[in-house]
């Protein structure tokens, strides 16, 4: 285990939302640390870091390569946010000795809220209507309501799940599929165990709560779409890889499915003049699902556990390379 050093000196990263300072997590930092600095842009060269020995990483917005790491060598933990390393060398930070620390906190309420909200937006026809009213334009149009409908859940795990509770209280009926799916675990969620193909068929909406994999990379593909009803909609809230983004463009341009709403991409930002943008039956938010009020708290407080454990010489969970 590396030594842990006397004083904390920390440099919270990527706070574009200038959310860390308030939370109780950096407070209880503040009062261990010797010095604390929140970026809330681009920290700029390397050499901004120079003396920091810890650093919080929200989620994946600075990628931890081999040049970067080489160039802070006073590092011994990056507490990572979010439940993946992938924009970390996990194999270069572990031959430098520096610990790479889950402060992955708790599941993210707001991706599956915000399943809930699309789906509703998009099916009650909100944002249009919005426009038409501002616009001086009184259109009153017959919409679909979400109760009595079959949402097919892929992926439950706890966003999947928190999502099929909340249509449960709607009256929605649920079908879900994991690759591992307990069905034990989908009798609590109030959702119907089912394969993949069968679920595409008989939902009115289908929604992505799936983690991305090698296995999960473009899973809804051209032939999946196809088995979806014309009246149905998608909504991804989890990875945008994981839906083939030119396949569900041909499918929406050509009304194979009715709509989607999308909160994640293949690329993002999203580009200026992409497909996706000039859909009319397509709602497109900039990844919202995980920056909440709570997911901040719930970041900071992970990331301050992780921390002091480190500081007091305690163990600590950790992603490794191979893993």
């Amino acid at each position: 285990m590396t030594e842990a050093p006397r004083a904390l000196r920390l440099a919270i990263l990527d706070d574009i939302h200038n959310a860390y300072a308030a939370t109780a997590g950096v407070k209880r930092l503040k009062e261990r640390a010797e010095r604390l600095h929140i970026f809330t842009g681009p920290f700029g060269p390397p050499q901004a870091l120079a003396g920091f020995n810890a650093v919080i990483a929200n989620r994946e917005r600075t990628r931890f390569d081999r040049a970067l790491l080489a160039a802070l060598p006073d590092l011994r933990i990056i507490a990572q946010t979010g439940n993946h390393a992938y924009h970390i060398d996990l194999a270069e930070a572990e031959a430098r000795g520096i610990i790479v620390a889950k402060a992955t906190g708790r599941f993210s309420r707001g991706a599956g809220e915000l399943a809930i909200g699309l789906m509703i937006a998009l099916m009650r026809q909100i944002p249009a209507s919005d426009r038409a009213v501002k616009d001086g334009v009184w259109r009153t149009p017959t919409t679909p309501v979400l109760n009595g409908k079959t949402l097919g859940i892929v992926g439950l795990g706890h966003v999947g799940g928190h999502v099929a509770k909340i249509a449960g209280t709607i009256g929605m009926r649920t079908l879900a599929w994991s690759p591992h799916l307990d069905p034990t675990r989908a009798a609590t969620a109030g959702a119907e165990p089912a394969a993949l193909d069968e679920l595409l068929a008989a939902s009115d909406i289908v929604s992505i709560h799936a983690t991305l994999t090698p296995q999960s990379r473009g899973l809804i593909d051209a032939r999946r779409l196809s088995l979806m009803k014309p009246s149905a909609f998608l909504i991804n809230t989890a990875r945008g890889a994981i839906v083939d983004e030119a396949a569900l463009v041909q499918a929406l341009a050509a009304g194979r499915i009715a709509g989607a709403g999308l909160d994640v991409f293949t690329e993002e930002p999203l580009p200026r003049g992409h497909a996706l943008t000039k859909l009319p039956n397509v709602i497109l938010t900039p990844h919202l699902g995980w920056p909440t009020d709570q997911a901040y708290a719930d970041f900071a407080a992970a990331a301050a556990d992780a921390l002091l454990a480190w500081l007091d010489g305690r163990e600590v969970a950790r992603f490794e390379s191979g893993h």
